[in-house]
């Protein structure tokens, strides 16, 4: 499994490009699991504007599943998984409690052509903890008092979205106490994970 761990999703051109240059087949023959937790008008506000940026590369085969079921059940197979924004804490425990998380996990071990693309909390909750959504003064609430931190381990890095410059001692703080590797990125960058590869797109 690729991964593109993205800040405000595909908000320049050289981000959208790049994206398509590492998509396994032509866009128009491309589906996609859109993933998201829509619980108000803002949240599918954000959501519409996903599904355009996918529809502007020519990409129209999107499947969308809100986190809000009980239960996931594939039907079909997929060429890219696409995890939306929002409040990382509850995205990640209805990951679990649909059991979407399994099928994403199998999917990494057994599937190097699919893409896993992230914005925001859906980048985040691909690393092996999602501490850092917790860290700092524009965090998110952990509302539910999810105790289990540990993400869906696709890579070891971890990514603080939505980076400003005067956010930069706070990032640096939370380096300093992790054990793992960190990426900031501002909304209009990406990193790509490929095997054990990072490379940050801007």
């Amino acid at each position: 499994m690729k991964l593109l761990l993205t800040s405000g999703g595909l908000q320049n051109k050289k981000l959208s490009d790049f994206f398509v240059s590492i998509l396994p087949k032509k866009p128009k023959d491309c589906s996609v699991l859109m993933i998201a937790y829509a619980q108000n008008e803002e949240e599918l506000f954000y959501i519409n504007e996903s599904k355009k940026e996918l529809t502007n590369l020519g990409i129209e085969n999107i499947t969308f599943f809100n986190l809000e079921e009980n239960n996931f059940k594939p039907e079909n197979s997929f060429d890219i998984i696409y995890v939306c924004g929002g409040n990382t804490f509850s995205i990640l425990d209805r990951i679990r409690n649909t059991g979407i998380d399994k099928y994403i996990t199998n999917l990494a071990k057994n599937n190097s052509e699919v893409i896993y693309f992230g914005v925001s909390a859906g980048s985040i909750i691909a690393g092996s903890s999602i501490e850092i959504a917790g860290f700092g003064s524009e965090c998110d609430a952990n509302e539910i008092d999810l105790e289990d931190l540990t993400g869906l381990n696709l890579t070891n890095i971890s990514v603080f979205p939505h980076f400003k410059e005067y956010l930069r001692k706070e990032v640096d703080d939370f380096k300093n106490k992790a054990n793992y590797p960190i990426v900031e990125l501002t909304d209009s960058q990406a990193v790509f994970v490929n095997d054990s590869q990072c490379q940050v797109i801007e």
